[in-house]
């Protein structure tokens, strides 16, 4: 492994700080591990790594010709070997993660305080100039840029994406103040963790990576204390033995889950980030802007506390999950619930041993004495209890009371957690209002007494001004639960109760749009019920009325802000969000009279043809004037403070399955043109939007760096908002570490605030969209013509990639298909095994396919002429350029050479030709994309542009390559067992079970090295 290193492209190795921090603790850690190795299981296994690492090319590809040293080398080993080598493969790319992650928090802190220089770059004004001058303000208050790209100038810079770097650009810019401070105050990011099935890191070993990420930690501080002579080497021996303990420690625990995890295991998983991260990060982040807001801009306003949030679909998303219940929902609240108040507990803990101002040195002011006396004659039994010991000390005393009020809430929502009948209104049992809080507002209240308290004596506190920021930001519900379910579950609730009815002359799902809308318009203007009390429908109709009953019961209890949106997926027609508001006004969530609610509800485009019919279908909304009114009360009641009211619709567009379905550049083409069309849709009505990206992990699911995606979208469709999702790994890679958690919120808000102030008129030069227009149609085509019209593909990919593995690992309670079907079929396939088996056999298909084609076929229509404009777009379209950027990057991480040794040894001898076939149309097609790109960007190899991210797809790519290989050897072991042909390859007395368990270590080891599955 140690060669690694060598390879490591020279311009790398530049010594600086951080650079050299980074390759010296790789150095350390594969020392470690081969140390750890050598004690556990010999030099012989020590030996067969360096030996099966030393087999690829100094690119970090498979060897050409594969069949000869390497697969002796492979196939001789008996399982038990290979299983301990792959073992310690994906060993390695974990322990690898930690340093770079750790190294990127190292390298968040320096951009965050500015201390990464470089000479300025100069952005040219309109006249040609590089002075800072008065730029013409477009719509909305934004700055038009004309003819240059500051998305190219500022991906420059080195601290863009900071706030440091942020506020001083556009003052030098001479962005108009009241502009800003219109953006400012109504800033508004959600990001939203979802349950998605793409995180297969146990929790028992995130806990190990957390504990070995401190140890790094401590370890710089050690090396740095030794070399300045402030620290001794015995704690930099012991933080090393401590460190290669807990490798000892990890070598030894089974990588793989247990059993597959539950909804609520799934909570658990995620509310930690909060717990152990979040709950202190976001009130830092709002300090952050604050400050250097005020430093560039002094007479602005800060946003308000929540200006970013979170949201969850974990514990309520139903979408092909069964295992997601009214139950589970209620219980995931309540979870929630618990967690914050614990954290607020532990804070009103702290403040008591803090504010020890005693009356005989500090005066007692009246308010906090008339607030004493109320506490008092409310909680006499307190009172008797701390009377003595506090009576002196009136802001501890009033802080008891508090405490006292929070742990009778936390012990009332534990209680609540055990409520499964939600037909019937809450009756709170044995608890006064008065001892405890029913909503946050009252805990807020309460600290607002002491902190008004304290400065009326001449001293502020920051602790429970951070506190009190928390409130504001979390409440009591921690984030906002997401309701999501399919839009056919809706219609044939609609029919099955329409027929027990017997209200239509033919089933609901029978009718035409035209004839649903009509009748549906008509039911949502009625006071008439529609849905009996008791339910005489099947037991999935009863589950789906339920969990309306169950939203209904939640905003009782938490308060409207627990879950107000229900997201459709699949959405395809206006019949399916008026479906959703008709089972929302059967609940009370809608009132017909007032055409008021308080659920809003939220379509999911998905598909390439939803996408194109997106702007008809919200017309047809938007004409319904019941429609418009709902949306201005639902945002009402989101935003009581909002003057005048927004009306506000929320739509939310999906990038895996229009990926899935027309191919990456097609998705992101047709997901770009829906967010223009949706504006357009919506600004003659005064409807305001706020898209929701259901961007994924990788690349083909919509991931990536989220601050150039950001900028990259059009025109006005940001405006101060966004709301993204945050999916498996991804959640871990960003969220693990405090620092680097901050960095990632700071870079996501910066580039709201940036993409809603400074916008390139290269997004509405209508002659560049027809040319993406063409670019798009071209590779869909040759997309589709693989993916859904070659009729070989679906058995080569059942075949030559191990998505028939990877269904079997234990890692998500969501099943892999919407619906149970054990067919050799994509169709009800989700997006993300689709990824995760690209991914692992190195095609990674999904993320360039087709668009190789598209631009050779631009090309040659007029080859100098056209490169010379593809270039232009690369330098001066942000849209472009990310587009460009992310097809590079996924065509490093292929491995064609590896991709083809899957194919030569899991296809039978009958599907070698027809499979042989269909790898060389892939093969040519990779080829020309790459071979595209590098004309496009300019670079000689790929990522020449980013030797960061070039070096990380190389550290790993050359150790993948083993790891490959053992991979298919032991795929093609296990199905010859499952075949029954267990004498063609020696098996012996080998078990399924332990071939299974061989494989699906391999799928986490290269996971781990790609740094991402689906």
């Amino acid at each position: 492994m140690r060669s690694t290193l060598n390879r490591i492209h020279p311009q790398l190795a530049q010594h600086n700080q951080l650079e050299s921090l980074l390759l010296h603790r790789i150095k350390v850690i594969e020392d470690l591990l081969e140390a750890v190795l050598r004690d556990e299981c010999g030099q012989e296994l020590v030996d067969l790594l360096r030996q099966l690492r030393s087999m690829c090319s100094p690119e970090g590809q498979a060897p050409r010709v594969p069949e000869t040293e390497v697969l002796k080398v492979v196939e001789k080993l008996e399982l038990d070997e290979a299983i301990r080598a792959a073992r310690a493969f994906a060993l390695y790319f974990q322990l690898i993660n930690i340093v770079e992650q750790h190294y990127e928090q190292e390298e968040s802190i320096m951009r965050t305080r500015g201390a990464i220089q470089s000479s300025p770059v100069a952005l040219p004004n309109a006249d040609g100039s590089e002075e800072g001058a008065e730029n013409h303000s477009g719509q909305n208050g934004q700055t038009d840029l004309p003819e240059h790209s500051i998305f190219d100038a500022i991906l420059r810079e080195p601290n863009a994406g900071t706030f440091t770097w942020l506020f001083p650009k556009l003052k030098q810019l001479n962005v108009p103040p009241r502009h800003i401070q219109n953006i400012i105050q109504n800033l508004d990011i959600q990001l939203v963790f979802t349950a998605h099935p793409t995180e297969i890191v146990r929790q028992t070993i995130r806990a190990k990576q957390r504990r070995i990420a401190k140890i790094l930690g401590k370890l710089d501080e050690a090396e740095a204390g030794l070399a300045n002579s402030t620290r001794s080497n015995w704690e930099v021996d012991a933080l090393q033995a401590q460190l290669t303990e807990e490798v000892r420690f990890w070598w030894r625990t089974d990588e793989l889950h247990q059993f597959r995890p539950t909804v609520l295991d799934e909570v658990e998983y995620s509310l930690h980030y909060f717990r152990e991260v979040l709950f202190d990060a976001i009130p830092q982040l709002y300090q952050r802007l604050s400050q250097h807001l005020k430093q560039a801009f002094p007479n602005l306003q800060p946003p308000r506390y929540n200006f970013c949030k979170f949201g969850s679909w974990v514990g309520s998303d139903r979408d092909g999950n069964p295992a997601v219940t009214t139950a589970i929902t209620w219980q995931t609240s309540c979870y929630q619930r618990n967690l914050v108040l614990e954290k607020y507990i532990q804070s009103i803990n702290k403040l008591i041993n803090l504010l020890t101002l005693s009356q005989y040195w500090s005066e007692v002011p009246s308010g906090l004495e008339k607030s004493l006396g109320q506490d008092q004659l409310q909680m006499p039994d307190v009172y008797d209890r701390l009377s003595i010991r506090f009576l002196g000390e009136p802001f501890r005393f009033k802080l008891s009371y508090i405490l006292k009020r929070l742990e009778n809430t936390r012990d009332r929502n534990q209680q609540q957690a055990q409520l499964i009948d939600f037909s019937h209104p809450i009756h709170p049992q044995g608890m006064n209002e008065q001892i405890y809080y029913p909503a946050a507002q009252d805990f807020l209240a309460e600290l607002r007494v002491v902190q008004e308290n304290l400065q009326a004596t001449g001293i502020s506190c920051q602790e429970l001004d951070t506190l009190i920021g928390q409130v504001q930001i979390f409440g009591f519900n921690l984030t906002q639960l997401d309701i999501r379910q399919e839009s056919s579950c809706h219609s044939d609730a609609l029919t099955e109760i329409v027929n027990y009815l017997q209200i239509l002359p033919k089933p609901y799902n029978e009718l035409s749009e035209p004839e649903r809308l009509e009748w549906l318009t008509q039911e949502l203007q009625t006071r008439r019920p529609l849905i009996p009390h008791d339910l005489p429908f099947s037991e999935k109709t009863q589950e789906l009325i339920n969990t309306f009953r169950m939203i209904r019961r939640l905003q009782e209890e938490f308060g409207v802000e627990i879950c107000r949106t229900y997201i459709i997926s699949m959405s395809h027609d206006a019949s399916d969000l008026l479906e959703v508001l008709l089972l929302a006004k059967e609940s009370g969530l809608f009132d017909p009279t007032t055409a008021t609610g308080t659920l809003h509800v939220i379509p999911l485009f998905e598909t390439v043809d939803d996408l194109k019919r997106a702007p008809g279908v919200m017309t047809q909304l938007f004409d319904l004037t019941f429609y418009r009114n709902y949306l201005v009360d639902a945002q009402a009641s989101q935003e009581p403070s909002s003057e005048p009211p927004l009306s506000l619709q929320e739509i939310m567009l999906g990038y895996s399955d229009s990926n899935k379905d027309s191919g990456f550049l097609s998705s992101n083409w047709e997901i770009y043109k829906a967010q223009q069309r949706l504006q357009e849709t919506a600004e003659p009505y005064g409807i305001s939007l706020r898209i929701f990206h259901g961007r994924g992990g990788s690349v083909g699911r919509g991931g990536g760096p989220a601050y150039e995606a950001i900028l990259a979208q059009p025109g006005y469709s940001v405006n101060g908002r966004i709301k993204i999702t945050e999916q498996g790994e991804v959640v871990a890679s960003k969220y693990s570490l405090p620092e680097l958690a901050l960095y990632n919120l700071e870079t996501i808000s910066a580039a709201v605030i940036q993409a809603s102030l400074l916008r390139s008129t290269m997004d509405s030069i209508e002659p560049w969209h027809e040319i993406m227009e063409d670019l798009s149609a071209r590779s869909r085509k040759r997309y589709r013509a693989l993916i859904h019209e070659q009729e070989d593909l679906v058995d080569f990919f059942y075949e030559v990639t191990p998505i028939n593995e990877i269904s079997q690992l234990q890692h998500a309670a969501r099943p892999a298909r919407r619906r149970a079907d054990n067919r050799r079929t994509l169709e009800g396939l989700r997006a993300i095994p689709w990824v995760f088996s690209w991914t692992q056999s190195r095609f990674l298909l999904p993320a360039w396919y087709g668009v190789g084609t598209a631009l050779q076929d631009f090309l040659d229509e007029e080859s100098a002429e056209h490169l010379t404009l593809l270039q232009y777009f690369y330098g001066k379209w942000p849209f472009f350029k990310m587009v460009i950027s992310k097809v590079e990057m996924t065509l490093a991480k292929v491995d064609l050479q590896i991709a083809h040794h899957y194919l030569q040894e899991l296809t039978s001898s009958e599907d070698v030709d027809r499979f042989e076939r269909l790898f060389e149309q892939i093969a040519q097609e990779y080829y020309l994309t790459r071979e595209m790109v590098s004309k496009i960007t300019g670079n000689q190899q790929l990522l020449d542009g980013d030797p960061n991210l070039k070096r990380s797809v190389h550290l790993r790519n050359g150790t993948i390559v083993p790891l490959g290989f053992l991979q298919v050897s032991l795929l093609k072991r296990l199905r010859q067992h499952q075949r029954q042909d267990r004498v063609a390859l020696g098996a012996g007395n080998v078990s399924e079970k332990d071939l299974l368990r061989g494989a699906l270590l391999t799928i986490n080891g290269i996971a781990a090295g790609m740094r991402n599955t689906g």
